[in-house]
């Protein structure tokens, strides 16, 4: 009888073991989704929990399919120590990730390495009116040192702070190619980040501060443009804001609430 027994935790053993080492990719897409609230998920997934690779979509439309978010596709490895509560996870991408980022920590609390990753500037016109309509083009880079996270309910908090930097920016309604470079710096305070937008160098100045919280923007800024571009940027000045003047100056006023 107890030999029946010991073959038997054995052969539960190894069942248990087998079953955990080949854990489908898809498993990871399921934890990404219930701690962004359903408002990320992963394409494509392919390979196992602990080596695997897929893209990063938004959450499934109708007929359920997922469209891309970010260039590439991610793949990471992650240690087996998650099991007693150590996270040890490699993620690269070559085309969205200047260099592979690690994430480290615990089943609650993490810490991600410096990091620069690639964002498509087409993204920028969900922010809604009057970006939708200028559909900007140009060269975004997400870049951060390293970011402290917590797990809170449905959310994830963040301390730390990123550099969201805009190259060579256009637009389709500029006669002007590019129209400038700016930079906006994120503190993050939890699930809150202070914003502040400046412009680097260009025809088109841009400036302002707002908040970021639990994916609400409220912001409230400026643009006008640059000495000897007044005319040419009228027309698309007109259409990112309500004119007034400040110092015998044209300001449209930039307001996301």
């Amino acid at each position: 009888m107890r030999r029946s027994l010991g073959w038997l935790v054995v052969v539960a053993l190894a069942i248990a073991l087998t079953v955990l080492v080949f854990l489908p990719a898809s498993w990871l897409g399921t934890m990404v989704e219930r701690q962004t609230g359903g408002r990320l998920t992963l394409g494509d997934a392919q390979g196992t929990l602990w080596h695997g690779s897929a893209f990063v979509g938004g959450a499934p439309g109708e007929g359920g399919a997922v469209t891309p978010l970010l260039p590439g596709r991610f793949s990471w490895r992650l240690s087996p120590l998650v099991l007693v509560g150590h996270v040890d996870m490699q993620l690269e991408n070559p085309q969205a990730l200047a260099a592979p980022v690690a994430l480290t920590g615990s089943w609650s609390e993490w810490q991600l390495s410096k990091g620069q990753l690639l964002l498509p500037a087409e993204g920028l016109a969900g922010l809604g009116a009057p970006l939708n309509t200028l559909v900007p083009s140009g060269v975004i880079r997400l870049s951060w040192n390293r970011l402290d996270l917590v797990r809170l309910p449905g959310s994830v908090a963040v301390t730390g702070r990123t550099t969201l930097s805009m190259s060579d920016m256009g637009s389709r309604m500029a006669p002007i190619k590019p129209l400038g470079s700016y930079e906006m710096v994120m503190d993050w305070r939890g699930q809150q980040a202070d914003l502040v937008l400046r412009t680097v160098r260009g025809a088109l100045l841009l400036s302002g501060n707002g908040t970021l919280q639990n994916g609400r923007l409220r912001f409230s800024g400026q643009a006008s443009a640059a000495d000897g571009y007044e005319d040419t940027l009228g027309n698309m000045l007109n259409l990112l804001g309500q004119r007034r003047m400040v110092n015998g100056k044209n300001i449209i006023a930039l307001e996301f609430r």
